[in-house]
């Protein structure tokens, strides 16, 4: 049985594929605006991941070190670790920064870790190359990202880092990479004052009558402790296996007077609070482009159906029955929504990496659309078979 919709596809195979390539790049990028939608909270989920805590210990009344600015003294872990259910416990800064390399610098989250293997709180989980940070000073490890290599040197403030280590997928909320360097550098990096404020600082306190005194040592003793700083963001804790974390999270708050989130809890801040309105808005630009998307599919089958009026009329003075000629429509619009989709996947798949931040495709969103595209040109394809069948061949072909 002869197709008369191959036929026809070959009789203008090239504007039939250059139309499905067209509408494959439109739904390429509707598809790469889900992945982007969905790469934002899964950025989000995986800051929680690498930090690989149970509870996040924060300042009182606060939402935490991501969402707002939190502050307690560096000592509270001891507090925290002695407490029953409580397996392990690590202090934590995070600071996001420009971070310099060879002439330029990157826009990135620095953490502040206990140097230690990879079992410790808040280091990275696995890395792709080189180790973890083992010792106090002066060493960092980065995200892939960053676009930093092993052995490179990166200045952080006024200090520089060598890079013994590389990970992947460590990123903040907002997509920026991460890099981990030793806590105590860490602390003096976030309170880090330039030098003509240190001078202005101690001459204030030179002056101030309450510290000049003749109390030997009290002056010196005054402005070594506000050289230092003793606090951190927060503190990581592990829970040993069974115990609940919200009957660990209330001793914590009843006991230390610090807030105490579980992994539930943080993932609502940083998805509900933190990115919840850059994703409400990528959201209603991906429902506005899936809208127009549909509309211009609709358009383009319609079109390419009236401009075969002739031949529509043709066929229908042989005799050909209607329901060829809507099958052959149909068949037609369900060929360019699968070349459209096709196309589409590909490209979405290619040039998603290319994106600065992470764009995550997931094959359940690919059935999804297919499933969508086939029944928008169904659709389009039932109003196009409509204007097919309404025309008077005598009219059309003298026309």
């Amino acid at each position: 049985m002869i197709s008369l919709a191959g036929r026809d596809i070959l009789h203008a195979w090239g504007k039939f594929v250059f139309t499905g390539i067209g509408l494959g790049l439109l739904i390429g990028v509707t598809l790469s605006m889900a992945g982007i939608y969905r790469g934002l909270v899964e950025d989000a989920t995986m800051l929680l991941d690498n930090s690989r805590a149970d509870l996040w210990v924060v300042q009182q009344d606060t939402l935490g070190p991501y969402a707002e600015s939190s502050t307690i003294p560096d000592d509270a872990y001891r507090s925290i670790l002695a407490m029953e259910g409580v397996t392990g416990a690590a202090n934590v800064t995070y600071l996001t920064m420009q971070v310099r390399h060879d002439g330029g610098d990157v826009r990135a989250m620095v953490v502040g870790v206990v140097p230690g293997g990879p079992g410790e709180p808040g280091q990275p989980t696995f890395l792709t190359a080189g180790r973890h940070i083992t010792r106090g000073h002066y060493e960092a490890v980065a995200d892939v990202k960053t676009g930093f290599g092993l052995g490179q040197e990166i200045r952080i403030r006024r200090n520089v880092y060598t890079v013994v280590g590389l990970t992947r997928r460590a990123v903040s909320s907002g997509g920026d990479p991460m890099v981990f360097i030793p806590l105590k550098d860490a602390q003096e990096a976030q309170f880090l004052k330039d030098n003509d404020a240190i001078v202005r600082s101690r001459r204030r306190t030179a002056e101030n009558p309450a510290f000049n005194r003749p109390v030997p040592g009290l002056l010196d003793a005054v402005i070594a402790s506000q050289s230092t700083n003793s606090n951190v963001n927060a503190v990581l804790v592990r829970l040993a296996p069974g115990r609940a974390p919200g009957d660990v999270a209330a001793d914590i708050r009843r006991w230390t007077r610090l807030e105490a989130y579980t992994r539930p809890q943080m993932e609502e801040i940083l998805v509900q609070k933190l990115v919840a309105t850059s994703a409400r808005q990528i959201g209603m630009f991906l429902v506005i482009l899936s809208v127009v998307s549909a509309a211009i599919v609709a358009f383009i089958i319609y079109t390419l159906t009236l401009g075969k009026i002739r031949e529509i009329a043709v066929l229908k003075l042989i005799g050909t029955r209607n329901r060829t000629i809507a099958a052959m429509i149909l068949q037609q619009a369900l060929g360019l929504g699968l070349i459209g989709f096709v196309v589409g996947k590909i490209a979405a798949t290619l040039w998603a990496p290319i994106f600065p931040k992470y764009v995550l495709l997931l094959p359940g969103d690919a059935a999804r659309g297919f499933a969508a595209v086939m029944v928008i040109c169904a659709l389009a394809s039932v109003m196009a078979i409509r204007a097919a069948l309404k025309v008077d061949p005598a009219e059309a072909i003298g026309g």
